[in-house]
């Protein structure tokens, strides 16, 4: 007998988003970052994950989730976020793309009023998808309000091939550090991928098993998930930058990365580049737009702490029941990067 599984595929601002409704494996734990974990150790779990993400049914640079019993009846579901590498502990393009997906599919009631919250539960914490429809009930955008960012580190000195560099480090559902990619003589454009992808799983493995990769109040979501190369064009009193995340062991984020776009909002707000309620137009090395900006401030772990809302929008890009022969030698797959 052959295996099958199906699953809805969006892009948000050009990165995949695949999404598994029903895994048909029973995944446990009181909660969604508890099921991360479970889910981590579960031999049945990670080669679905493997199926879907790997080579021929995927490539080094999917992404998707699970779909999963939320925390409690104030969420509408619960999702653990995967790639290549593993499991995430969150997942901002992900989270605009389950938002518009619920909308879409009818799993949550449309607001009449032209905005729906979706409520979701990840390993962080919980999330809101807010989509927008017109009178016909088309989505013509959404948002999402991200768990609380702040900074863990300011200007961390890194020895790397490229010289000496500084990096801030904050989080803001995982945890990025963040390096000015022109001190390194790099520009975030598509002829310099390959550059950009090394340099930051340079950087990234330099600091993972610092002290300043701990999280201070929950060891799950310690680790550095992501670095984030960027360069600025602010100009006329708007804060503009263009940025390229490299996350996970080398996958790059051809979006402006949802979470990586609140670590930067945490960043600038810190060091005052970024007024409260001022907005952030933050670009994706495909030229993907995200426009972000604070909506709640509180201490977080004794620091100052920002609530960042990020818009978008996401798109369907199609359905698919895979199969799994079992004839085939070529299971789970298999990723060249």
């Amino acid at each position: 007998m052959r295996e099958r599984y199906t699953t809805i595929d969006y892009h948000t601002a050009g990165e995949p988003f695949r999404i598994v409704p029903e895994l048909g494996i029973p995944i446990e734990g009181a909660d969604v970052a508890s099921k991360r974990v479970f889910a981590m150790n579960s031999p049945a779990v990670e080669r679905v994950r493997q199926l879907l993400c790997f080579e021929p049914r995927g490539h080094a640079d999917m992404y998707g989730g699970f779909i999963v019993e939320p925390d409690d009846e104030g969420a509408s579901f619960g999702v653990l976020f995967w790639h290549k590498d593993g499991f995430s502990t969150a997942c901002g393009h992900g989270t605009i793309a389950l938002g518009v997906w619920a909308v879409e599919s009818g799993l949550v009631t449309t607001d009449p009023n032209g905005t729906t919250d979706v409520v979701i539960d990840v390993p962080s914490g919980r999330v809101t998808a807010r989509v927008h429809t017109d009178g016909d009930g088309i989505v013509t955008g959404a948002d999402f309000i991200n768990v609380p960012g702040y900074v863990l580190a300011e200007r961390v000195p890194v020895q790397t091939s490229r010289g000496e560099v500084f990096a801030d480090i904050t989080f803001a559902g995982a945890i990025y550090a963040q390096v000015d990619a022109t001190t390194v003589g790099l520009s975030i454009e598509p002829e310099e991928v390959g550059e950009v992808i090394a340099f930051g799983r340079e950087v990234k493995w330099l600091l993972n098993e610092t002290a300043h990769a701990e999280h201070p109040l929950d060891p799950r979501l310690s680790g550095i998930y992501g670095t984030i190369l960027f360069t600025d064009h602010s100009s006329d009193g708007v804060v503009r930058q263009r940025n390229a995340t490299v996350f996970a062991d080398g996958e790059l984020d051809r979006s402006p990365c949802g979470s990586g776009t609140c670590a930067r909002v945490a960043t600038l707000t810190e060091q005052g580049t970024l007024a409260v309620g001022s907005e952030l137009v933050h670009d994706s090395i495909v030229g993907s737009r995200f426009l972000a900006r604070v909506v709640d401030e509180s201490v977080e772990a004794g620091r100052r702490a920002t609530t960042t809302q990020v818009a978008g929008i996401a798109h369907k890009t199609g359905e698919h029941v895979f199969e799994v022969d079992p004839r085939d030698q070529m299971i789970p797959g298999f990723v060249l990067r």
